[in-house]
Parts: C-alpha cells; structure tokens; sequence
C-alpha cells in the first residue's frame, strides 16, 4: 500500500512540505555532528554500523547475523546492538535473555539472539547499549543492526543495504518517499551491499536464500515443497519479498497475507488465517513473535545470506582490519 503511494499516487504531492523539513532537519542534524557542534561518543571497542537509505524490509537483520556467525566462526568475539523497534521493555539498556519475549525487544534482537547467540544489547540511545556490552562481556567488536543515521554514536565501518529491486523508490525523503537520507550519502559509505537484483559497479551482490522450513510446535524441519496447503504471512518490510521466493521454489500458497513490519500478533488472530488441513507459513521474524503459543499446522522459513567467495572475502577483510 505504502509502495503505491510513493510510487504512482498524485496525493503523494500534497506532503511535499513536510518532505522537504524532513531533509532539512536530516541534513541539519548530521552536519551539526560532522561539525563538532554535538558530541560524538567513540566506543572502546570497534563499531560496524550496518543500516539503509530507505525505510523497510532491505535485508539487513539477515546481514547482520550473517556478519556475526562469520566473525565468531573466526574465533571473535562479537556484541550487537539493536533500537528494538516494535518492544516496549520496562528498562534500558536491555540485555536478551533465553526469557526475553519480543514485546520485551522487538523481533529483530531476538531473532539476532537466536540464531548467534551472540550479547545482544536493545537501547533507544546506542551509547547505553555499547556501554552495557562492554560492561558485562568482554567482546572485540559490536556490530549495530540499524543506526546509520544515529549519528550521535561513532562508527569504524558503516555498511548500507539496498533493496537490489526496489532501490531508491521515487527518490524523495518521507513521506513522500522511502528516502531516510539522499542516494548521495552512499558517497560517504564504507560499504554498499545489493539484496537481490543486480548489482552496480562498487556493490558487493548478495542474496537470500531460504533454507528447510522449520514447524513451530515441533522442531520438525522439511523442504518447503513438501507442505500443502499453504497460506503464507509475512509481517516485514517487504512482505513479497517473501512470496516471492515462496513462488520461486514452486510453492503456489492458497492466499498470501501482508501485516505491517514489527506486527503484534494475538493467537485469536492467526488462528483464523487457515481453515481443517492447511498450512499457516510465516517468516522466521514473524515465528520469533508467536513461538510462546505456536499450533501444530505453523512453520516458518528461515533464510540464509549468500555472497560470492570473493566477496564474502572482500567484506571480511575490511571489518578485520578494525581488530
């Protein structure tokens, strides 16, 4: 819906005013730190900034747990910090526990939690985050899950992803546009990563690749092909990202349902979704939400970050420099 109307609605244009506040506070806000005239805090240890330009669904969270089991794997020792959009906690920072539920910390730090088990620290200011981290582990370098324009908190290598199909939409700031900063902050950028699509000269090309679909209630793990009668969900940025590549392993779903990124979702609710003998598949970040009361006939697709050999390579060798 949001898409359509960044992209062919005419009352798009009504909004031009508060488009252009938004980029001036934007550009205001990141030259008053560029310029000294507030105050950027470094940290003790190494930071990777990994976020976007544009609002919703680019596959970063994915990165992220990709960079960070491809760091431990190499013997470091890896914290991460998140804003934990969507969870409302009684207290910050907040560290991710086993008993942490994602109306505690938002979807993406738990789900980041899950698959690296990594210190996962959730804190509207980021500072209070890393803080925490270095207090309470000892860790070589953290890694931030969003935060690019935080600018507030320094950062060693900063990591843009962009949606290799959609890429920059119209081109404008909210609300107008998907835009957070202009195209021309990619100039600044250490690295720039391409979900999907195809990639331009100076992109590293990365994919998402699904892997064994996983059932909620019982661990059981099967191809994606093998389930019938499929009604599929997905709560994300992007949901027909996710379709898609439903479509693209020749899975032809009964109906296809989009909620809002960072959706609560009540038992009540989702029941309703699927009728005697069929299938309700989500999305991993959709099943870290409702794992507490999962039904029998739930499952979700996880999905893997793919690079070439090479450039898996490239990006690795610019973050080790840092430690």
């Amino acid at each position: 819906m949001i898409h359509y109307f960044w992209s062919t609605s005419f009352f798009r244009y009504l909004l031009f005013p508060l488009c252009l506040l938004y980029g001036c506070i934007s550009n205001i806000l990141r030259l008053s730190y560029n310029l000294g005239w507030r105050k950027v805090w470094r940290a003790p240890v190494p930071i990777v900034m990994v976020g976007n330009l544009t609002v919703g669904g680019n596959g970063k969270t994915p990165l992220v747990i990709w960079i960070v089991i491809s760091l431990q794997s190499r013997g470091l020792r890896v914290g991460v910090v998140s804003r934990g959009y969507g969870g409302k906690s009684k207290y910050y920072p907040l560290i991710i526990r086993q008993d942490t539920t994602a109306e505690q910390a938002g979807d993406e730090p738990i789900l980041i939690y899950q698959r690296t088990k990594a210190i996962v620290v959730v804190a509207p200011v980021r500072k209070k985050a890393v803080e925490a981290i270095c207090h309470f582990s000892k860790v070589d370098i953290i890694i931030t899950d969003d935060g690019l324009q935080h600018y507030a908190l320094a950062r060693d290598i900063e990591i843009v992803v962009i949606d290799g199909e959609r890429r920059f939409g119209n081109g404008w700031w909210l609300p107008v546009g998907p835009m957070r900063e202009l195209k021309s902050r990619l100039q600044s950028v250490d690295v720039i990563v391409t979900n999907g699509g195809v990639a331009l000269p100076g992109e590293l090309s990365m994919k998402l690749l699904p892997g064994l679909a996983v059932n909620l209630f019982s661990g059981e793990k099967k191809s994606v092909k093998e389930l019938d009668n499929v009604v599929a969900m997905a709560g994300i940025g992007f949901p027909k990202r996710f379709f898609n590549t439903l479509y693209a392993y020749g899975l032809e779903p009964i109906k296809t349902i989009s909620f809002p990124d960072h959706k609560r979702y009540c038992l009540k609710n989702l029941i309703r979704l699927t009728g005697n003998g069929q299938t309700l598949l989500m999305t991993e970040k959709d099943a870290v939400k409702v794992q507490n009361f999962a039904k029998e006939n739930w499952w979700y697709l996880p999905v893997e970050v793919k690079f070439s050999r090479d450039e898996a390579a490239e990006l690795l060798k610019k973050i080790f420099c840092l430690v």
